[in-house]
């Protein structure tokens, strides 16, 4: 039994989640399987792709897994079409996939600035170019793009993603005014600082312990399942006159 919201509209929709090997994207991947959702999910890491989708399947569950590198839109959508062809077509989507490395502003590169653009930013846009057709076929659909606070609050050596993500607010809602007529809704998931293993592993110390502590209204700490459970309300018929909005999940950290 789960304190948790039970969703009756995402049993049996088909969802398309990108980077959800592991980390959040995972968790999202395994929330929206449990409820009973039709999940395509991409991600580069092979391995961990193939046997998140086969765990679920086991468990009776419905996963298809497409090793994909999504800077590659052609692949992407490929993958894409390969998910409405099993599914049918998505009528949630979920833009999950992105990398936050650190890089000082004076040794970012033309093509570092290119490669955070396309990982970030680009391939959301062109996932929802896939998946809008059908949508609008449907007459409603709900496509989550990923933010971030980083941009938010000031934060350092991530001039490239930090740009990418602001953007990531304004493709929403400009988005949404043009797919509103359709029914279809076009939202922003801002999360704080989610303990995922690549945090953990790499960035989180004490400092940052002692910085999140500091900032954060509640107490405790971000996980990837606080994230998934903003995204499921955010696909269900639950949140259908909700769009063009930002929706941070962040522990109420002060945002200056």
């Amino acid at each position: 039994m789960t304190n948790f919201a039970t969703y009756p509209s995402l049993k049996g929709l088909p969802v398309v989640i990108s980077g959800g090997a592991s980390g959040i994207g995972e968790t999202i991947v395994r929330e929206f399987a449990a409820q009973g959702s039709k999940v395509g999910f991409v991600d580069i890491a092979r391995d961990r792709g193939e046997a998140l989708a086969a765990e679920l399947v086991a468990a009776g569950q419905s996963a298809r897994f497409a090793a994909v590198d999504i800077t590659d839109v052609a692949a992407y959508q490929a993958a894409i079409a390969g998910f409405e062809a099993a599914h049918g077509p998505a009528l949630a989507l979920v833009n999950n996939a992105a990398n936050d490395t650190r890089i000082a502003w004076n040794e970012v590169t033309s093509e570092a600035w290119d490669k955070a653009m396309a990982v970030n930013l680009k391939h959301a846009f062109f996932a929802a170019q896939a998946v809008i057709p059908g949508m609008i076929k449907a007459g409603k659909g709900s496509i989550v793009n990923f933010g971030s606070i980083s941009w938010m609050i000031l934060t350092g050596n991530l001039t490239a993603y930090t740009a990418s993500k602001a953007a990531a607010h304004g493709m929403s809602r400009s988005l949404a005014r043009d797919l509103g007529p359709h029914g279809i809704r076009v939202n922003t998931l801002v999360p704080g600082w989610i303990m995922t293993e690549r945090q953990l592993t790499h960035w989180v110390g004490d400092a940052e312990n002692a910085l999140i502590d500091a900032q954060q209204a509640l107490k405790g700490r971000l996980y990837p399942a606080d994230i998934a459970r903003m995204a499921m309300f955010l696909a269900a018929d639950d949140s259908q006159m909700i769009s063009g909005q930002d929706f941070l999940v962040d522990g109420g950290w002060a945002h200056g």
